[in-house]
């Protein structure tokens, strides 16, 4: 399929036939739920199907899904014959997804959250051609990270990315060429380093090349002066660290506390067509993110997920940053932080697929051009994000005390910047670089 990506941005497509698009999307998503409301079917019986193909990329935030089959969850609630399998990059997903398992590809999977919204308008799809898609529920919250090429490291770059512009300015005046990298075009690792760039003045349209590389293949393409810095889940930027190739300048944490980030989204085909089988994957994975969340299973976590049949990574390039201790690379150390990578939280408020937080990434995506300025935000999120189902299944794990309601509330980034999801328009205005209309 064709990335549909131009000079490292999706490229735009009509407005009007992109509107209708995501129209008839919200109406076909909106006609589906209604004819297979989920309660009605999940008391029918077990599980329609005794499995599914998930994929995964190599990053730690796919835990949930490796743990839930190593442990045996799947099986538990019925659904043994799940398959948890490793994708290429984000690209190869978003081809396997539009396939499908009937035609050799993927029901669903661990995917960098505005996909979800990409896919199911058809933004980065073959032909515009939309895939339903579902948010199932939020697979972690925070530990990705934005690194450097050890060259910058006399800048002392860390949250302030301005601390980068004159050593890039001079490289450009040598004749040389900046360099940044993330993982897909509007997903997450591009928003985080596109809003760190644009906080410190950079302009990550018009100062920078900025270019799509594999998550697994970061390192490797950094040690060869292929990039100055790039945005990626762990335990790459731990590894760079620990090959002392660059350093990390921040944390993504650092930039928006507890901000979300992969999700279990799955094909609406899948789940209309089998709610009693999605129940089970969503709460196989729930009580697999609850395991993980647990300190004291850290270790046992960075040893199964770091296996050659699941990342291939040592221990030692996982486990500090899932514990919240963070060797940037430059010198600077912290131990035991909040900047861990987040599965649950207190109440399953980390896993709950909060629809402000869509909306976020709707109007980010907004902001960069990959969606026009009057695309139906409330639309989209509204068909996509199931947090009923989230729900349901929490209540067949027995839990009570739940997140209640769409909305986290207003939120606030590292440089005072706020977003209230009732109010995006007023978060885009107060922006000062953001993509041409």
């Amino acid at each position: 399929m064709s990335e549909k990506i131009e000079n490292g941005r999706v490229a735009r497509t009509d407005r009007r036939a992109f509107l209708k698009g995501v129209a008839a999307t919200g109406a076909l998503l909106g006609a589906a739920k209604a004819l297979l409301p989920y309660g009605a079917h999940a008391a029918a019986g077990g599980p329609e199907v005794s499995g599914a193909r998930l994929g995964y990329i190599a990053l730690t935030d796919s835990a949930p899904l490796i743990i839930a089959k190593e442990k045996g969850l799947y099986a538990k609630y019925g659904v043994p014959d799940v398959e948890v399998e490793k994708q290429a990059s984000w690209g190869a997903t978003r081809d396997n997804m539009a396939l499908g398992s009937g035609s050799g590809g993927i029901d669903g999977g661990h995917i960098l959250r505005p996909k979800v919204h990409l896919y199911a308008s058809g933004r980065v799809m073959q032909n515009n051609q939309p895939l339903p898609m579902y948010t199932l529920l939020s697979l972690n919250e925070d530990c990705q990270g934005i690194s450097v090429a050890q060259e910058y490291a006399d800048t002392g770059v860390t949250l302030d990315s301005g601390a980068l512009r004159e050593a890039f300015e001079r490289k450009k005046a040598a004749g040389g060429e900046v360099t940044a990298a993330m993982t897909f075009p509007g997903g997450t690792h591009d928003l985080w380093i596109r809003y760190w760039l644009a906080a410190g003045g950079i302009d990550p349209d018009r100062d920078l090349s900025l270019i799509v590389v594999p998550p697994p293949q970061m390192v490797a393409n950094m040690k060869v002066g292929n990039m100055d810095c790039f945005c990626v889940g762990e335990p790459w930027n731990e590894q760079l660290v620990n090959q002392r190739i660059g350093f990390t300048a921040l944390t993504t944490g650092e930039l928006w506390s507890h901000h979300p980030e992969k999700v279990l989204g799955m094909r609406a085909q899948f789940v209309d067509e089998n709610p009693n089988a999605t129940l089970a994957i969503m709460m196989a994975v729930m009580e697999a993110q609850q395991w993980c969340e647990e300190m004291e299973n850290k270790q046992e976590m960075a040893e199964i997920i770091g296996r050659r049949q699941w990342y291939n990574v040592p221990v030692p390039d996982i486990i500090g940053r899932i514990r919240g201790d963070i060797n940037y690379g430059n010198g600077r150390t912290a131990e035991g932080t909040d900047l861990l990578m987040k599965f649950w939280g207190e109440k399953g408020e980390t896993s709950y697929p909060w629809k402000s937080l869509d909306t976020w990434f709707m109007t980010e995506n907004i902001r960069w051009g990959y969606f026009p300025a009057e695309t139906d935000v409330k639309a989209i999120v509204d068909a996509t994000n199931r947090s009923d189902l989230w729900l349901e299944a929490a209540k067949g794990l027995g839990l009570t005390d739940l997140p209640e309601g769409d909305s986290r509330g207003v939120e606030t980034f590292f440089d005072g910047k706020v977003f209230d999801p009732a109010d995006p328009q007023a978060y885009l205005q107060s922006l000062e670089i953001k993509a041409t209309a």
